[in-house]
């Protein structure tokens, strides 16, 4: 499976996990969970979207530029989504505060995943 491909179907799936965890967040959880929770819960699930749509932008980009290598950003975004948000939900839905010790590193995977497209744009302009 070629790059673009791979990184169009991530896309579509955090899109679609973004979706179902936002419901689940706003419906089933709401009355279970205090109001920092629920924000920390709501970060999650903005972020998770955010870097859904810039690993839609890294597949389109790997189309249109197949020269260029936007796979390490994809693949910062990808990881960084499943430790930043994979923590903040995880903390939520078990209470294990000690998650949160990881979820710096997702930020910065995720913080990697700008720097690396931002790199590889240079060369288009």
């Amino acid at each position: 499976m070629n790059n673009a491909r791979f990184f169009l179907m991530a896309a579509a799936v955090l899109g679609f996990l973004g979706v179902a965890l936002g419901a689940f967040g706003a419906h089933a959880l709401k009355e279970r969970m205090t109001t920092e929770a629920l924000a920390r819960f709501e970060t999650a699930v903005r972020y998770q979207f955010y870097h859904a749509f810039a690993l839609l932008a890294v597949s389109l980009l790997s189309r249109v530029w197949p020269e260029l290598n936007f796979a390490p950003a994809g693949w910062a975004f990808l990881s960084g989504v499943v430790v930043f948000s994979g923590t903040l939900y995880l903390i939520d839905l078990t209470g294990i505060r000690m998650f949160g010790a990881v979820t710096p590193v997702g930020g910065v995977l995720l913080l990697a995943g700008w720097v690396m497209l931002l790199w590889e744009a240079r060369k288009i302009i």
